[in-house]
């Protein structure tokens, strides 16, 4: 950045809101994937004509700018690859508005996922998207990569969850899209197309999120298998009745025994497991539950059984949360994807990463969101072992190419971000990936907002 920039920046959020001091710079430029790059200069915005008045400058001045949430990304979306400037949005965190009438909020995009969660219970409602993440994931993060969740079986990913935005282009000017309804048939949808799109297109600044009411009653469901193809033959039989499961957690054998290490003996051993909520007025949950045993009861299942109490649902779901931080404590250098597949097709997924894991001589632990298809495939290797770190990009490229065989898709939740960008004209064809390349210079001719990132 040139002097003139930098003194453009003081004017538009002064010194309490800027830092370019080294240390600070470097702590904004990294994210849950690992990889980092030091921006110039790290900003604060606390309103919208802010953030307008930055883009502005940085499209002018050719500067590349991030907008970046709270960093839990996982495929290094929020990285600022060409330093420039980063955004970071942890002071714009305020609720706006929250009407039970219209059952909508009203946010700003550093609001966290669990904190709004918190402010909705009272008012009898929740907000659908819920990663694993949420008590440190922000709101404008969950919109960037279209985050999901348990619950979206169910309630939908993120996409499904916002009726309006407001935001800011790659030029500096401000637009709205969306209306507080829940329909509308007017003009292109640009609300669903900002959404997961990663910060390249522009910044939101103010969110109106869908809300749904709070379930009068959960019951949870734990389901053990001989092994992980009974498993998976038991998650498209629950899939095919009426009865729609509120959240369809997999577990592998491997995922299962990290699991028993956090929980200890709440977790059973076996094969494979289910993890499977159904919700609802508490008199509907006996017929709900028969209905999802019936269906799970596929050749192969050893139990099924009802969670005694909400310690034991609690303690359940905890063991699923901290798979993922447990891998990567016996596996600092593994490789997380959250590809999709039909639901009828995942016992043919699992069946395939079994083989590519043996060819490769590479673990590959998967649990995840059965319910949509959504699998979390996990290749553990480990940085002594020269083989397995030769072998891994070819691993992780059979895995693609058998996910994009059974006409599935890349990313359901994380999103592509640096480390799958590569990946994306094997999932997208030629004509639709250059409509995608017209739409980012429509939106961000300078090609300052996120640069290096999604699009190859």
């Amino acid at each position: 950045m040139n002097p003139s920039t930098l003194d453009a920046l003081h004017e538009i959020f002064g010194a309490d809101a800027l830092s370019t001091e080294a240390a600070e710079c470097a702590a904004y430029g990294y994210d849950n994937s690992r990889r980092e790059a030091r921006p110039e200069a790290v900003v604060f915005p606390t309103a919208h004509d802010q953030v307008g008045a930055l883009t502005k400058l940085c499209h002018d001045q050719r500067v590349p700018l991030v907008a970046r949430g709270r960093g839990t990304n996982t495929t290094g979306a929020s990285v600022p690859l060409a330093g420039g400037i980063v955004a970071s949005f942890e002071r714009m965190n305020r609720i706006l508005a929250i009407d039970p009438g219209n059952r909508l909020a009203v946010v700003q995009p550093g609001v966290l996922n669990a904190d709004l969660q918190t402010a909705l219970k009272p008012h009898g409602f929740f907000w659908a998207p819920d990663p694993t993440s949420a008590p440190f994931c922000s709101i404008g993060g969950n919109l960037a990569c279209n985050a999901g969740g348990p619950r979206a079986v169910k309630y939908g990913a993120t996409r499904d969850n916002v009726l309006a935005l407001r935001a800011v282009d790659g030029r500096g000017a401000e637009f709205r899209c969306g209306k507080p309804t829940t329909k509308g048939a007017t003009g292109y949808d640009l609300t669903r197309l900002l959404i997961g799109s990663e910060g390249t297109l522009a910044i939101v600044t103010e969110a109106t999120l869908k809300l749904t009411p709070l379930a009068g009653a959960t019951r949870t469901l734990a389901a053990t298998f001989v092994d992980v193809a009974c498993a998976t033959a038991a998650v498209t039989r629950i899939m095919a009745q009426p009865v729609i499961p509120c959240a369809l957690e997999f577990m592998d054998g491997e995922a299962l025994r990290l699991a028993r290490n956090h929980a200890g003996d709440a977790i059973p051993q076996a094969g494979a497991m289910l993890i499977i909520e159904v919700d609802g007025e508490a008199e509907t949950l006996d017929s709900s539950s028969q209905a999802i045993r019936k269906a799970a009861s596929v050749d192969g299942m050893l139990d099924i059984r009802i969670a005694a109490d909400g310690a034991e649902a609690h303690r359940l779901w905890q063991a699923r949360k901290a798979l993922s931080p447990a891998l990567r404590t016996i596996a600092p250098n593994k490789i997380n994807e959250d590809v999709v597949v039909p639901v009828s097709r995942v016992p043919e997924l699992i069946a395939r990463l079994q083989v590519i894991s043996k060819k490769h001589d590479i673990p590959i632990v998967t649990f995840g969101h059965a319910g949509n298809g959504n699998i979390h495939v996990n290749l553990l290797y480990q940085p002594e072992r020269t083989d397995q770190v030769r072998n891994a990009p070819a691993c992780l490229s059979e895995v693609f190419d058998a996910v994009l065989d059974l006409d599935g898709t890349l990313s359901g939740e994380h999103g592509i971000g640096l480390l799958k960008r590569e990946f994306l004209p094997r999932a997208i064809d030629p004509v639709a990936l250059e409509l995608m390349h017209a739409i980012k210079r429509q939106f961000d001719p300078a090609g300052i907002l996120n640069p290096g990132k999604l699009l190859p």
